[in-house]
């Protein structure tokens, strides 16, 4: 099974540092990056090609949904929006994420939901592949 390579983006340091623990309880994502803020998570997307972003949407200066319209096309990784507001799921839906996942459901017991979040990354990155 091939490792997604993954960045995780968000302002707040304690938000980045659990989201990095509950991924490394997954040996299928490797965290290869950690972002405090848009502009340095678009600099390391383009130059670390990840496989998925797991972004925050609210951040100082440029937020998450700009950030995914500053990306290019041929470049762009599977989006999950990780955040507390639920109001933000429409819109994750409308800019392509890949999944939206509430900041307070990301503890270690979803197990669950993070197998069926897996299992539709590693479709979609298949599908995109294949269309490419």
């Amino acid at each position: 099974m091939t490792t997604l390579k993954a960045i995780v983006v968000d302002d707040e340091k304690l938000a980045r540092r659990g989201m990095v623990l509950r991924l490394a309880e997954m040996p299928e994502i490797e965290v290869i990056e950690q972002c405090s803020n848009a502009e340095e998570a678009v600099k390391a997307i383009a130059s670390l090609s990840p496989d998925l972003v797991f972004l925050d949407i609210q951040m100082p200066g440029m937020d998450g949904f700009d950030m995914v319209c500053e990306l290019q096309a041929d470049a762009m990784p599977l989006i999950i929006f990780v955040t507390a507001f639920d109001q933000y799921a429409i819109e994750a839906f409308k800019v392509h994420a890949v999944a939206m996942c509430l900041s307070a459901l990301m503890t270690t017991d979803c197990s669950k939901r993070w197998s069926v979040l897996l299992k539709v990354t590693r479709w979609s990155l298949v599908a995109t592949q294949k269309s490419n």
